[in-house]
């Protein structure tokens, strides 16, 4: 999993709430387990008409917001059923943070899983950084996990909170699996020492 330590960039503004996962990637693009190739599909319902065609008012289909890595939301970002395709999609996209008032459990611990930063902060605050992303290509937000702050272009400075081990596998770059490789030697021991007690297993 690539690691996240800071990024600095465009922030695309969806002030939408309740932005569910059906709304993130459409159940007809389930099919696959890949978690590579969806980023064409994110918010496939909003960016394309019924012909496929790119629909020019869609905040990521403005030549501003094509490349961005920051998601600011509305209230109750990815709510609904608790597909992991929605952070694939996210992620094979570009986006590596997603800052709201709130998110669906499932969905914020999903993105931890998938080396995306999801970021929950008081309305108050979410609408200053809002606000500055309706800036456009004339703001840069940055997001420094280290030491948990987001600095918008007009020099404000946002602290938030992250669990501690949650920001550890972050900045690791440690899904899961790295997580149970960080312990592979201790499993190797362990299976040597059963097989030596259990012979016949």
């Amino acid at each position: 999993m690539e690691k996240f330590e800071k990024i600095s960039g465009i922030a695309a503004p969806m002030p939408l709430i309740n932005i569910d996962t059906d709304m993130i990637i459409p159940k007809q693009f389930l099919k696959t387990i890949k978690r590579s190739g969806l980023g064409v599909n994110l918010f496939d319902e909003m960016r394309y008409d019924d012909n496929g065609d790119e629909i020019p008012d869609f905040v990521l289909n403005k030549p501003a917001y094509r490349s961005s890595e920051i998601i600011v939301a509305g209230d109750n970002f990815g709510c609904g059923s608790s597909r992991e395709h929605a952070p694939w999609a996210i992620k094979d996209f570009g986006i590596r943070c997603v800052i709201a008032p709130a998110f669906a459990d499932i969905f914020y611990n999903n993105c931890f899983k998938n080396g995306i930063l999801p970021i929950a902060l008081p309305q108050d605050q979410v609408d200053v950084l809002m606000k500055d992303a309706e800036k456009g290509a004339n703001a840069r937000m940055e997001v420094d996990l280290v030491s948990q702050q987001i600095s918008t272009s007009d020099g404000a400075v946002f602290s938030f909170e992250v669990d501690e081990f949650k920001k550890r596998c972050l900045l690791e770059g440690l899904d899961d699996i790295g997580q149970t490789f960080q312990k592979v030697a201790a499993i190797d021991n362990f299976e040597a020492k059963a097989a030596e007690a259990r012979p016949w297993v």
